[in-house]
């Protein structure tokens, strides 16, 4: 019988390796250039540098339940947790691109089962009236990490050298490793239920259903990670993923729902709060990596700012997202899911709205309000739904649960970038088309702007023609940075006003008073079967 531990001592433990995984989903994007300039590569090279672990960590979320019945919940986390820090070791110690690609793979299959298992750890350790503190610790770990990402890894680069935005996570990682084997333990019921499941999956392994999900899921997260930089489907490459997504993640489906054990769960989604809790949040993790991808690309594309400014301005939203997470997990057990989150959905459509009236004028200060109230929607919805989402599943399931959980939320997360992004392109696009006509040398206001521009470029020694090809270049950039802005703000505005479209799926986000946890009887559940 392993001796008490106390529960925030557990939480604090598995928090180490989960944190270092969901910052490292971002933190290498600030330090692209860098490396690509000392490892001599291309701009279509450097990027797997970010697929690759993308796709490695993906394509293990959803095998978290099916590793932890098999070879224990503990061992696969500290296996994970292990993974992923020598992973990092080796990333730090690349000198080729190809090496450097290699390891981020290691490092995405290690960090991959970090979150889930953590998920399912809290969820076994909290009692029922304190779920949703609970996740409200597991929503600090991975909505801050994609947040603190661009910030530290542009002030390790910017202070250090890249390499250390691999080796930060070797300290973190071991005293992890240290505190989980010391502190966290299997709960018996789940150990017991997990060797029962252990032998019917030894008898009939999945092996059809493991092969079809490393192909179709590794083709759509290719297809989402690539198709942007390839013009889409002007690229055979693309092409052939998207049919290979298709076709094969189409067989995976069928497959699992067919199995005698099947290696991921899908079963699940019988249960209408967890699916439409999995579908929320899949929706907003799509719109948080959205709009962590808009807020920067405007302050450092069009208003000149650095890396580690732009990474600030997001502070406050980090800051509220904190602060919020533990109001929501202290209130609840008082107020209903659905509640919590349709005032996340307002808060966050009316933060949207107001990004939406930016322009090339505004300050970081500016945008502390919509950042506080987006962060503050962002809590309103984490903490919720995925206490929620889990409430009605057996505790030996959380891990099958938590995976799949994950994995939704990671897609919608890859889904949400390819979109908004593609969006803000057509947007800028489209508005510089439409002002095009307006910029005539047919209008006095444009002939006095070139007039007064060529007259500061002679004023500064350029001769006439150089001033006159400066004056154009001029109004051209200001004409590209006025329909960036544009771009910008009609993408947040659609961004707001889309994200309540998910509202009537919180009819089915229901959970019964009293039932705040994932503890159905596991003996019950296992007659069912």
């Amino acid at each position: 019988m392993n001796p008490p531990v106390n529960k925030w001592v557990v939480a604090v433990s598995v928090a180490l390796g989960s944190l270092m995984a969901s910052i490292d989903s971002s933190i290498v994007n600030v330090a692209i250039p860098v490396i690509r300039g000392e490892l001599g590569a291309s701009i279509q090279e450097i990027t797997w540098v970010s697929t690759a672990y993308l796709i490695a960590m993906v394509l293990v979320m959803p095998l978290t339940g099916f590793l932890g019945a098999l070879f224990g919940q503990k061992r696969i986390y500290l296996l994970s947790l292990a993974t992923f820090v020598a992973g990092s070791a080796l990333c730090g110690t690349a000198h080729s691109l190809e090496a450097l690609v290699v390891f981020r793979v290691l490092q995405g299959l290690g960090g991959g089962a970090l979150q889930p298992t953590q998920q399912a750890i809290l969820r076994q350790t909290f009692p029922p009236e304190e779920q949703g503190m609970a996740m409200a610790v597991f929503a600090l770990v991975i909505m801050v990490g994609p947040a603190v990402g661009p910030v530290l890894g542009g002030w390790i680069t910017d202070n250090y050298s890249w390499p250390w935005i691999f080796y930060i996570n070797l300290p973190v990682g071991v005293l992890g490793i240290l505190m989980t084997v010391r502190n966290v333990h299997e709960p018996e019921d789940v150990r017991a239920a997990n060797r029962q499941r252990a032998e019917v999956q030894r008898r009939h392994l999945d092996w059809a259903g493991i092969a079809l999900m490393v192909i179709g899921v590794g083709s759509l997260q290719f297809l989402l990670e690539e198709g942007p930089q390839h013009d889409w489907f002007d690229s055979a490459a693309v092409q052939a993923a998207a049919f290979i997504a298709v076709f094969g993640i189409a067989a995976f489906i069928i497959r699992e729902l067919t199995a005698t054990a099947p290696v991921v769960n899908l079963r699940l989604f019988a249960d209408p709060t967890f699916a439409a809790g999995t579908a929320i949040a899949t929706v907003m993790f799509g719109m948080l990596m959205g709009s962590l991808f808009l807020l920067p690309l405007f302050m450092q594309e069009l208003q000149g700012q650095t890396a580690t400014a732009s990474g600030l301005a997001l502070l406050p939203r980090t800051l509220s997202m904190m602060a919020m997470s533990v109001v929501v997990g202290r209130i609840y057990n008082k107020v209903r899911p659905a509640v919590l989150v349709g005032l996340g959905v307002l808060l966050f459509g009316l933060g949207s709205w107001q990004l939406g009236h930016s322009a090339l004028a505004t300050t970081s200060t500016d945008l502390i309000v919509p950042m506080v109230i987006t962060g503050a929607g962002f809590a309103f919805l984490f903490v919720p739904l995925t206490t929620a989402a889990l409430s009605r599943t057996p505790r030996h399931l959380l891990a099958d649960a938590a995976g799949l959980n994950s994995f939704l939320r990671q897609m919608g997360g890859s889904v949400g970038l390819t979109v908004f992004a593609t969006l803000f392109t057509h947007f800028s696009v489209e508005a510089g088309a439409a002002m095009a006509g307006s910029v005539s040398a047919l209008r006095p206001e444009v002939v006095d702007r070139l007039s007064t521009l060529q007259g500061h470029l002679v004023a500064s020694g350029a001769s006439a023609a150089q001033a006159h090809g400066g004056a154009l270049a001029s109004v051209a950039g200001a004409l590209a940075s006025q329909s960036a802005v544009l771009g910008f703000d009609r993408t947040c505005v659609l961004q707001a006003l889309s994200f309540l479209l998910i509202l009537p799926l919180l009819y089915f986000l229901r959970v019964p008073r009293g039932q705040g946890r994932g503890d159905a009887p596991v003996a019950a559940h296992l007659a069912a079967e």
